[in-house]
């Protein structure tokens, strides 16, 4: 078993790491990163910008023991063609890279044969990653940027998530709409659904309650 599928069954009882994380558990919060407001609107990312990056810091210190997983859905022959570059371009450290794990899992998207999904995994530290420009990378995806990480391949699909080893926590900003947290102990996240409950997608917000009362604590 690998590094990380070890870890998930240790601690998050062997749940597949894969999108909507924050309906596989009842231990999770699912936020609204960004409210809707127009595309054309100057600064309309900011927002996401702002509640990524403050979900990040609240739940990342910086000694805390990370593992850093990117998973990248294609054909077989993208990473010849076109190499990743979510380690080289944001994690400082560049010994660190020797560290770097890849390993292929069942495709994720199982409705699309031709795809395969290829796991690239690192152990590393927050002060290692320029987590900052990562998270806005992310929220741009979907929009003309520079900074798109999968800019010259759009019929490729990636997830970037933050696994935190050291307070089994992982953090999923799957766009700049929405980021799943989900914890193996909910009193590790509790804070978050107290501090930022305005930011829980209003979709989910009951359930979240619900998962969150202290009628209805395990």
């Amino acid at each position: 078993m690998k590094a990380v599928e070890l870890y998930l069954a240790n601690y998050f009882n062997g749940i597949e790491l894969a999108p909507a994380l924050f309906y596989e558990t009842n231990k999770a919060i699912r936020f609204e990163i960004s409210e809707s407001i127009a595309y054309d609107e100057p600064d309309f990312l900011k927002q996401a910008f702002y509640r990524s990056i403050t979900l990040f810091e609240a739940l990342f210190r910086d000694e805390d023991d990370i593992i850093l997983v990117t998973d990248v859905h294609t054909n077989n022959d993208f990473l010849r063609a076109k190499p990743l570059h979510v380690y080289s371009k944001y994690v400082k450290r560049k010994d660190l890279l020797y560290k770097l794990r890849f390993s292929t899992v069942p495709n994720l998207y199982g409705d699309e044969e031709e795809l395969v999904t290829h796991r690239f995994s690192l152990s590393c530290k927050k002060r290692d990653v320029r987590y900052r420009q990562l998270l806005k990378a992310i929220c741009y995806e979907d929009f003309a940027d520079p900074t798109t990480i999968l800019k010259h391949n759009p019929e490729s699909g990636y997830d970037i998530f933050f696994i935190n080893q050291s307070k089994n926590i992982i953090y999923h900003l799957y766009d700049d709409r929405g980021c799943d947290i989900i914890a193996s102990d909910k009193e590790s996240i509790r804070f978050l659904y107290e501090q930022y409950t305005d930011w829980i997608l209003d979709y989910d917000k009951q359930e979240v309650d619900e998962d969150f009362s202290l009628n209805n604590y395990s």
